[in-house]
């Protein structure tokens, strides 16, 4: 046995140790169940032993959950044939099989926790018959499976619905929650809490004393708590489930649905049939395009990006110790913040030690807040703040390794920061420009060597968002990318690469959603079924509501900035006669209370009236069909954009442009990301969908000749590698 091993111990107590062959993390795959199948038939035939235990050989974790890629090569393609349906879901029923003969085998079994138990080492936690878990904050607990698109499909649904109810097990299965030991505890999860090494001692004391070997939902007297969906109590919780499932779901997440039903269905039968409804559904859901995008860019392309493992490898890494940060905004106070968190000490410049306090002072303001919800400790929370030197003494950079400029968006004035830091630091010292619009070629000309000049675009609140947007001037070099990349990856951050041109990847093509938003306007769409079509396509927030939230009068300044970049290539659009008469009505967002929507002291907001009148509405009936319509146009605009990117060469990988997607502005985590999208509907159909668009809609729908030639020989971006031969 190579995964799960059986140890006999003198008190009759036996010690089942999880630790999985080659492997720094245990995962539970078709070889260890087998394992654990034939150290479960041991422990049930073996009269010497009267219990066992089941513990981690690894130091990090209990089980991070199941091998998803052996998963999807067993289930995750398309079967010919309906017996060969039902041949994968037998193959994949084996995790409840042995789950479950592991519940049955009449010894008590304990899991002795000191480390994550995530997804199915949850479950298998859940299948024994009693659950300790070390008393450490650090431990996480749960079922993460809804947020890459699957469901739990080793018995998950149905124990935490017989533990907790339908009512407290939906969200937390819904949402992917994960929870801290005491947190299960108060629920009923698991349960003891013990003092962190003390597991195993708690574990035998159980079993000693008698601990039962049989599962609650197998006694006589199971009562489902809350009652079944047609009883008089569980009823009203069954129907408002079922409402909940479908409000998160949109019809984007075939796993929220599935999860819904199978836990619908499951209540009304014996834990076995309920297992294999949970099967069923579990397949299902793996088979679905959505699940495999999600998973393809959120479990395999989002950490190999956070861990930087397309990085340059030549270069040796780079360490850092100081960095400087220009201008104490709301930019440069959270790159601060960011990076003293990271245990960096920043010089932090403004053009007064006032503005720059103020930007320390940010970092106070997020810190108290967490120790005031118990998140860190004042004696921490204090060290981060005193990692940033305010400053208004340029000279105060000399021991900097990199700085990182973020000053306002003008190339004099920041041209002017760059010279000035350039005077006080020592030579070859990284340089970096936080912009969203500027091109970076241009700005490296006020430094002392623009092969050592890089973009990072940060994305606001820097302490909340996850991304940022590399950016390689054409002077750019390797060395520059890969320190760049140390610094992202030291700060916690993901970064992704692109090449300069107008506006990068993520401000270009979000740019479109809200763009998008405003040609519907022009279009005579209800503002409000605008906004609902985009929260209905998957985005968080509808496109009015976002430019409001954005600022009205930053857009502009940024359809300014194209201008200037594109020259006579910058066509007028009807967007920007809306943004113009925004702006000449004093209507500049949520910012001052008044833009597409006006904002009331209370919180509330109503449509202007104005946009009426400018804008009258023609279609004030919507339909299932129309609300297709401009969902597709709010998801298709946004991959057209991002395969002309990939055309272009601005950006050379797929996966950046899917990551950035995701991470940057919150686009549909069901799609994978507009170039999985792409790849979901297939390239050959994408093309022909946006040829009816750009018909009825305009040019802006036209896909770049490179996705036409991979339409017209089979092709797909995941197909290959990189993209660098299909550009145009």
């Amino acid at each position: 046995m190579t995964d799960f091993t059986l140890e006999r111990g003198d008190d009759g107590i036996a010690t089942i140790r999880f630790d999985a062959a080659g492997r720094t993390m245990n995962t539970l795959t078709t070889r260890g169940w087998d394992d654990l199948a034939a150290i479960v038939e041991t422990v049930r035939e073996d009269d010497a032993i009267r219990g066992a235990i089941i513990v981690s050989g690894k130091a990090n974790a209990f089980c991070a959950g199941a091998d998803l890629d052996e998963m999807l090569d067993a289930a995750g393609y398309t079967p010919a044939s309906a017996e060969e349906q039902r041949s994968i879901v037998d193959r994949m029923g084996k995790a409840n099989r042995v789950a479950r003969a592991l519940e049955t085998c009449g010894k008590p079994i304990v899991a002795a926790i000191a480390g994550h138990a995530l997804g199915g080492g949850l479950e298998l936690a859940l299948a024994c018959h009693h659950r300790i878990v070390a008393d450490d904050p650090r431990i996480k607990l749960g079922l993460p499976e809804a947020s890459i698109g699957l469901l739990p499909g080793g018995g998950g649904t149905q124990r935490l619905l017989r533990l907790l109810g339908m009512a407290r097990a939906l969200p937390l299965l819904l949402e992917g929650r994960t929870l801290k030991p005491a947190e299960a505890l108060s629920l009923g999860i698991i349960d003891a809490v013990v003092a962190k090494g003390e597991e195993v001692v708690a574990a035998r004391a159980w079993i000693a004393a008698g601990g039962s070997p049989q599962a609650r939902w197998d006694r006589r007297d199971f009562v489902l708590p809350g009652g079944t969906p047609y009883s008089a109590d569980g009823n009203p919780v069954f129907i408002q489930s079922a409402a909940i499932a479908a409000r998160r779901s949109q019809g984007n997440y075939p796993a929220i649905g599935n999860i819904a039903h199978a836990l619908y269905e499951g209540a009304q039968v014996p834990i076995d049939r309920a297992l294999q409804i949970e099967t069923r559904y579990f397949v299902a859901t793996l088979q679905s395009p959505q699940a495999k995008a999600m998973i393809r860019t959120l479990f395999h392309s989002h950490p190999a990006l956070a861990k930087a493992e397309d990085r340059p490898v030549a270069p040796p890494p780079a360490s850092y110790r100081v960095i400087g940060v220009l201008g104490a905004g709301m930019m440069g106070a959270g790159i601060a913040f960011v990076s003293a968190e990271a245990g960096l000490d920043v010089i932090l410049i403004d053009t007064s030690r006032e503005a720059a306090e103020r930007g320390k002072a940010y970092a106070r303001s997020v810190l108290d807040r967490r120790v005031a919800k118990g998140i860190i400790a004042q004696e921490a929370a204090d060290a981060i703040v005193a990692r940033i030197r305010p400053s208004d003494d340029y000279g105060d950079l000399a021991p900097c390794d990199l700085v990182v400029e973020t000053v306002f968006e003008d190339r004099e004035v920041k041209g002017e920061a760059t010279r000035r830091a350039a005077a006080a630091v020592r030579e070859g010292v990284l340089f970096a420009s936080n912009t969203s619009t500027l091109p970076i070629t241009g700005l490296a000309e006020a430094a002392p060597d623009p092969h050592r000049y890089i973009g990072m675009h940060f994305h606001s609140p820097v302490d909340r968002m996850e991304l940022v947007e590399i950016v390689l001037g054409k002077e750019t070099d390797e060395t520059a990318l890969a320190h760049a990349l140390d610094y992202v990856k030291a700060i916690r951050k993901t970064a992704i690469v692109v090449r300069d041109s107008p506006f990068f990847y993520t401000s270009r093509t979000f740019d479109t959603y809200i763009r998008e938003g405003m040609e519907m306007l022009v279009d005579g769409y209800a503002p409000t079924l605008i906004d609902a079509a985009g929260k209905l396509a998957g985005m968080p927030r509808g496109p009015l509501e976002l430019t409001d939230d954005v600022a009205i009068d930053l857009v502009d300044r940024i359809a300014g900035q194209r201008r200037l970049s594109l020259g006579a290539a910058a066509e007028r659009r009807r967007s920007d006669d809306v943004i113009d008469l925004l702006i000449r009505e004093g209507r500049y967002g949520r910012k001052n209370g008044r833009g597409f929507y006006d904002y009331a002291a209370d919180g509330t907001k109503r449509l202007w009236p104005g946009l009426a009148e400018a804008w009258p509405v023609t279609t004030p009936h919507s339909t299932p069909e129309l609300v297709d319509t401009l969902k597709r146009r709010f998801l298709y605009r946004q991959a057209v954009e991002a395969a002309r990117c990939l055309s272009e060469g601005v950006l050379t990988d797929p996966r950046h442009a899917d990551v950035g997607a995701v991470l940057g502005w919150s686009f549909p985590r069901w799609t994978g990301g507009p170039i999985s999208l792409i790849d979901q509907v297939g390239a050959a159909r994408f093309s022909a969908e946006c040829d009816v668009l750009a018909d009825t809609c305009g040019p802006r729908f036209l896909v770049p000749d490179a996705l036409r030639a991979m339409a017209a020989t089979g092709r797909s971006y995941y197909g290959e590698a990189r993209i660098d031969q299909v550009a145009a």
